[in-house]
């Protein structure tokens, strides 16, 4: 019996060379790379993204829209992990844990988007808070975030491994980050929420922050509230788990590495009842979770194979 031959175009890059990690050694799948020499050849690609069972596009987002218009064949499954197809119609978002229902779309379906490691860890924190009626959409969501240098690519992989980096840099000024679409759609905002990002002099690991205003939420909650209605959302998942109030309260600080090389994410409700106030925070490996460990547990989910497979 013939195995799924996978084929990650753009292997290579940052994503590619960790999804290909991940695959190595499982026998219930074939990876199928293009000649180095050929690499640039079009008819050979279009021979591989077509014969293919499954296609993984580590591309950037005009390379991805290409990659996917030379697909001919209908059987070719295809996982997009650049921004091009986030929103895209025809396109399930691949974040398995979002809501009832995500996990059996992305098994049915024969085009999926990747999410977007920032995205990951706010719609984590807002979506079921928006769901349950506890944040009102029009809510004005404000989303901090840190990120090691590997998610920005070759050009900041060389500036942040080069004598006289930056120890950490806020970027993203124009507040008009490519990640702002997806998050606001997926969480369900009627507004676009404010998204300040910063990376640091570090290769991997990320941490995603929604702070609140309690009062200014529907019903005055406290914390119990927001962390009773987010432990629930996620019972039970393999990747996402949620600390409990007394873990939280019990730690001094929080650092963006802990769960490196893995796909878990793990989320926070901290804060004040007497200040009422909260912050809401989400950790992973933005190289995990957040990007190539995700794409494995989508390809798993569409070929029928152990979710967790590979990613334990």
């Amino acid at each position: 019996m013939s195995v799924p031959k996978i084929f990650i175009d753009g292997e290579a890059g940052t994503t590619g060379l960790q999804i290909r990690e991940r695959l190595e050694g499982r026998r219930d799948i074939q990876v199928v790379s293009i000649d180095p020499d050929r690499r640039k050849d079009a008819e050979a690609r279009s021979e591989l993204l077509n014969s293919a069972d499954l296609v993984i596009l580590c591309l950037p987002d005009d390379a991805a829209r290409e990659a996917v218009a030379l697909i001919t064949n209908p059987d070719v499954k295809v996982i997009d992990a650049s921004t091009a197809h986030r929103t895209a119609q025809g396109w399930i978002y691949g974040f398995a844990e979002l809501a009832e229902g995500q996990r059996a779309a992305i098994a049915g379906a024969s085009r999926v988007s990747n999410p977007g490691c920032y995205p990951t860890g706010a719609i984590a924190l807002v979506r079921p808070l928006i769901d349950s009626g506890l944040l009102s959409p029009d809510y004005p969501v404000s989303v901090n975030a840190v990120s090691g240098y590997t998610g920005g690519g070759k050009a900041m992989l060389a500036e942040f491994e080069g004598e006289g980096a930056d120890a950490f840099r806020i970027y993203g000024l124009g507040l008009d980050h490519k990640h702002l679409p997806e998050m606001q759609t997926f969480a369900r905002l009627s507004r676009r929420p404010l998204f300040a990002p910063a990376v640091g002099r570090y290769a991997q690991g990320m941490i995603v922050e929604v702070p609140l205003f309690l009062d200014h939420l529907p019903g005055e909650p406290k914390l119990a509230d927001l962390h009773g209605v987010i432990s629930r959302a996620y019972a039970g998942e393999i990747f996402v788990s949620v600390a409990s109030l007394e873990e939280a309260a019990a730690l001094k600080g929080l650092q963006p590495e802990a769960l490196n090389g893995t796909n878990q994410m793990r989320l926070y409700v901290f804060g004040s009842d007497a200040g009422r106030q909260a912050r809401l925070v989400a950790l992973l490996d933005n190289l995990g979770k957040g990007a190539s460990g995700a794409a494995v547990q989508n390809m798993n989910l569409m070929l029928g194979l152990p979710e967790a497979a590979g990613l334990t």
